[in-house]
């Protein structure tokens, strides 16, 4: 009996000490629920509802993925993708953009501030890319894949 006892004070305790540790965190993979830009005085939502995207972030790098929901079936359909290593400090959240298939904005540094509330990521910053005329607010909403 006493075996049993401490065998159940052993597995209370240990479960007790685990904690998800992706819960609270940034790394997971994330899945874009909502999207907006502003550039000058003009705010549109850029998200697509034929389109999936999600970003992967795990302790050092990010990735997305674009892709249409028809299977490329048609002539509107698209992929994009890209990735690179990225820094968070507090809510800041900078990607470096090491690749993508527009190779004109690899090498660009992006920097956000980002709020985790439950299994949604907000993500607020601006697109700026001088030489290609790129000048913009952008606004991502992502919930956590499961």
């Amino acid at each position: 009996m006493k075996k049993i006892i401490s065998a159940l004070i052993l597995m209370m305790t240990i479960s007790a000490c685990h904690t998800d540790k992706n819960k609270n965190s940034i790394e997971g993979t994330w899945r874009l629920v909502a999207a907006e830009k502003t550039e000058k005085d003009s705010t549109v939502s850029t998200f697509d509802s034929k389109t999936k995207m999600i970003k992967i972030i795990n302790d050092s790098h990010f990735a997305f993925f674009n892709h249409d929901l028809n299977n490329g079936k048609d002539s509107s359909a698209i992929f994009f993708g890209g990735g690179g290593k990225y820094t968070l400090k507090d809510s800041i959240y900078t990607e470096n953009l090491e690749y993508f298939n527009n190779r004109k904005w690899e090498n660009n540094k992006f920097e956000f501030v980002v709020k985790i509330k439950n299994d949604t990521l907000i993500q607020k910053g601006i697109e700026k890319i001088e030489k290609l005329g790129v000048d913009r607010i952008i606004t991502e909403k992502y919930v956590r894949e499961k």
